[in-house]
């Protein structure tokens, strides 16, 4: 999934290929440093407009240490809520999407982890 983020006046595009109901790891060249807080764009397939939400780079992993370990560069984001309501309308998409891709069995399984 796409991943658009803008940091004094810097836009960035990356991706991402996980987001679950706490944050997200969005592969990048470019990590920014740990307390960053930003206003993230992803889209979902699911939705017809990008989902906006509000994170926290909460550890990196930088392009020389992932290259050491044969792993993809990137940040740690944890999602930030200032309503309840809005962060359980958010773990309900992501529900919804886990069992569309994965089937509800599956998605259930992992869910009650």
């Amino acid at each position: 999934m796409r991943v658009d983020y803008e940091r004094m006046n810097s836009f960035f595009a990356d991706y991402t290929a996980n987001i679950s109901k706490g944050g997200t790891f969005i592969k990048t060249e470019r990590p920014l440093p740990i307390g960053t807080r930003c206003l993230f764009s992803f889209s979902l397939p699911a939705l017809s407009e990008p989902l906006q939400l509000e994170g926290e780079v909460s550890w990196i992993l930088p392009p020389e240490t992932a290259r050491e370990r044969g792993e993809n560069p990137g940040m740690g984001v944890r999602f930030l809520f200032s309503e309840r309501a809005a962060q359980r309308e958010f773990e309900d998409l992501v529900e919804r999407m886990m069992e569309q891709s994965l089937g509800e069995e599956v998605a259930q399984g992992l869910l009650e982890r």
